[in-house]
């Protein structure tokens, strides 16, 4: 049975390791192993494997055979998935929003929709708003269930709101959004937050396409600069 200093440790590791997996700090083409983990952050290999299995079991990492341990990468189909399992939810938070926000709640999305159209930080705009609906819809589990599928979307790297013209539209989106949640229309709540979720996973799925095409550019380019190469 782990001591409370080892459990106090490996929520440490943890907590670490995600933010650093969040915020990039660790990438796909990273190989991290647990004793370069442990001496880093000054600490014995058992908290640290604990907090290493629970990223795993969350999805964030992988171990990859003759590699070792990488975060996790999405492919098509993945993604796919995660922006399902994405729109049950944030269907779900839109439909109680309408029916549970309080005048102050309504409030604070109308400003946060104010703020945004300057379009300064669409991604800090995006975040703000969204967390301000999951609050609205007074359910702590659902919350907590979608900021655990948030830490996933991390791992798919830029934002879609980094795409050229998507930061007018999910305005726009969240806009039809705001306005039925305001109007305490449960369905047209529901039905605009599907679709804003699904612009999303289109604007997604178009940034892969554009990603793959540019590796697959630098890795061509890279065969012709060796074949040009003197013996």
């Amino acid at each position: 049975m782990a001591s409370s200093n080892e459990t106090s440790q490996s929520n440490l590791a943890y907590s670490i390791l995600k933010q650093q997996i969040v915020t990039g700090e660790f990438g796909p083409n990273d190989t991290l192993r647990e004793i370069d983990i442990a001496r880093q952050m000054n600490m014995s290999r058992t908290p640290v494997r604990e907090a290493v299995k629970r990223l795993e079991d969350e999805g964030l990492l992988t171990r990859v055979p003759r590699k070792g341990l990488t975060v996790t990468t999405l492919d098509q189909t993945s993604i796919t998935e995660l922006y399902r399992f994405r729109e049950i939810l944030e269907c779900g938070a839109a439909r109680l929003a309408a029916r549970f926000a309080d005048d102050m709640e309504i409030e604070n999305m109308r400003a946060i929709l104010e703020e945004s159209r300057s379009l300064a930080d669409p991604v800090r705009s995006n975040y703000e708003f969204h967390q301000a609906l999951y609050a609205a819809s007074h359910n702590q589990f659902l919350v907590k269930a979608i900021n655990n599928l948030i830490d996933s979307t991390a791992l798919l790297g830029q934002s879609t709101l980094a795409h050229t013209g998507r930061p007018e539209l999910a305005l726009h989106e969240h806009l039809a959004l705001f306005d039925a949640i305001a109007n305490r229309d449960e369905d047209r709540a529901e039905a605009c937050a599907r679709e804003h979720i699904r612009q999303a996973l289109l604007a997604r799925l178009k940034l892969q396409r554009e990603l793959m095409a540019q590796r697959r550019a630098a890795a061509a380019s890279i065969d012709i600069t060796e074949e040009e190469m003197p013996e």
